[in-house]
């Protein structure tokens, strides 16, 4: 079984999306384990401010399929445009590592939006901070401190869970 981490993000009726991310990745991959929930600006567009977290599952499906997967479980939120980069989103599920591969197709495996944007790599160094990238060979808790806080402005918010 691979360890794979998996972003996700919403602007948009954020709490509603982020618990139905959360649940839609547990009723696909079972045992899912969460970082807490961040706050933070969109990157590259003015909107709404967006929820980031970071989730992982374990799984035996090959990088393709969960990044596959992961956009069929977008639609089902009820995304609908993947053209735009930098736009508002009710639900983003994008693939950050799986186990310590390094792939740039069909996934890009490690996202190289890790170490850049701060909504990625805090949740990810209180994750799994003693977890090295697999390019950087550095741990993400040390990527973490390292990082040049004043770029994205980030806060940890406290979050409910339905019981």
């Amino acid at each position: 079984m691979a360890r794979v981490f998996i972003s996700i993000g919403s602007n948009i009726d954020r709490d509603v999306q982020i618990i139905a991310g959360v649940q839609a990745l547990q009723a696909h991959y079972g045992e899912v384990t969460l970082s807490s929930v961040y706050e933070c600006e969109p990157v590259g567009f003015t909107g709404d401010h967006f929820y980031n977290l970071v989730a992982e599952v374990e799984t035996d499906v090959s990088p393709g399929q969960v990044g596959q997967d992961l956009k069929n479980l977008e639609k089902g939120a009820g995304r609908i445009d993947f053209s735009k980069k930098f736009s508002a989103r009710k639900l983003d599920l994008d693939i950050l590592l799986y186990d310590d591969q390094v792939l740039d197709s069909p996934v890009q495996i490690p996202r190289d939006e890790i170490p850049e944007n701060a909504y990625v790599l805090w949740p990810l160094a209180e994750l799994a901070p003693n977890l090295v990238h697999p390019v950087l060979n550095k741990s993400y808790q040390q990527l973490w401190q390292e990082y040049d806080k004043t770029k994205q402005i980030i806060r940890k918010v406290p979050f409910t869970w339905p019981e």
